[in-house]
């Protein structure tokens, strides 16, 4: 990848906050990952999920109240985001921009730190529109999808062990597979919103999973395990 463009990677939730709790192991690694990179150059803007702590929020509130509206489900997900968001910037505070951002119409003038940290914003998507909002906003040209879904596969491989991942995708095939409705809780490789905005901006993402190696490949332009999904 042009080390010269920020690299936006949705990180997410699942990989900081696992059902177990938060994976400190993971942030441990990830937190020496980052560093090393910025330390040769690479600028980063990291859009961090909910999570596990998401979940619990909606399907208690769900258990609890029975109907209820999407709107409130999505800011439940929302401030969990925001919290782990926060967490994120801790980590990295001394060469993260001081700012979290939650809101996505204030732009960040004259930016100098090599790291932003970034939540989820609106109700109606998930933080991977945030993250293409990121991309289309301060000239990156790709999106890095990491998750606990490694690649993109021709069926759920959860259920079916004979899945296949895709190396390489088109949006328009990959629309036609994720056709779903964006609601709270929404589980997908990439969501049907941000879905739209990346096929209508041309921009390229690629899902791959929480292995950092791989990430490292990645960026380094070597081959790495995942899927890229682009208009060509």
């Amino acid at each position: 990848m042009d080390k010269s463009l920020p690299v936006v990677i949705s990180l997410g939730g699942s990989l900081v906050i696992p059902n177990g709790g938060i994976d400190t192991q993971f942030l441990k690694d990830f937190n020496l990952f980052i560093r090393q990179k910025i330390a040769r150059g690479w600028r980063f803007f990291i859009v961090v999920g909910g999570g596990a702590t998401a979940r619990h929020y909606i399907d208690s509130t769900r258990e609890i109240v029975g109907q209820i509206s999407d709107w409130d489900l999505d800011f439940l997900g929302i401030h969990t985001t925001q919290l782990n968001a926060h967490m994120i910037r801790t980590i990295f505070r001394d060469v993260a921009h001081p700012r979290v951002i939650m809101n996505y119409q204030k732009k960040i003038v004259n930016l100098q730190e090599p790291l932003v940290i970034a939540a989820g914003w609106k109700p109606g998507c998930s933080t991977d529109y945030d993250a293409m909002l990121l991309v289309r906003d301060y000239g990156a040209k790709a999106l890095i999808n990491m998750s606990n879904i490694d690649s993109v596969y021709d069926k759920d491989p959860k259920k079916y062990p004979e899945a296949k991942p895709f190396k390489k995708m088109a949006w328009k095939d990959f629309e036609e597979m994720n056709k779903g409705k964006w609601s709270p809780g929404f589980s997908s490789p990439f969501d049907p919103v941000a879905t739209k905005l990346a096929k209508e901006s041309g921009c390229s993402v690629y899902v791959i999973g929480k292995d950092l190696v791989n990430l490292g490949n990645l960026l380094d332009g070597k081959d790495f395990k995942g899927t890229l999904i682009s208009s060509e």
